[in-house]
């Protein structure tokens, strides 16, 4: 059930960086809660290593390129997701950093543990 939940937030907060964002297209619902689950198993399989293998950067840009390595799992993901588009590099720079500051204030509404 919980794992619902957080699909089902995520798809919503996908709408809203969709609907804030030019170039950043969600055409709905279903492709909002496909693309969630993809970003879900990108994020859980691939970042990780985008992670590992970008660190130097990371740290040499005081954790700014860890919104690109989000970018591009963005970006991958809107490969596999009929009506999810991400129209370039720059929307979806935009997406992972209101994403970012999206997720962070539903873990200030819902608790640490969510």
């Amino acid at each position: 059930m919980e794992f619902l939940a957080h699909l089902v937030v995520s798809a919503a907060l996908l709408l809203v960086v969709g609907s804030a964002i030019r170039g950043f297209q969600v055409d709905g619902a279903v492709p909002a809660l496909l693309a969630a689950l993809v970003l879900g198993l990108v994020n859980a399989f691939v970042k990780p290593l985008a992670v590992v293998l970008t660190l130097p950067l990371t740290m040499l840009t005081f954790g700014i390129f860890y919104f690109v390595v989000s970018a591009f799992m963005l970006k991958l993901a809107s490969a596999f997701v009929p009506g999810f588009r991400i129209e370039g590099f720059a929307p979806a720079f935009w997406g992972a950093l209101v994403l970012a500051v999206l997720n962070m204030g539903v873990r200030a509404i819902a608790g640490p543990n969510w």
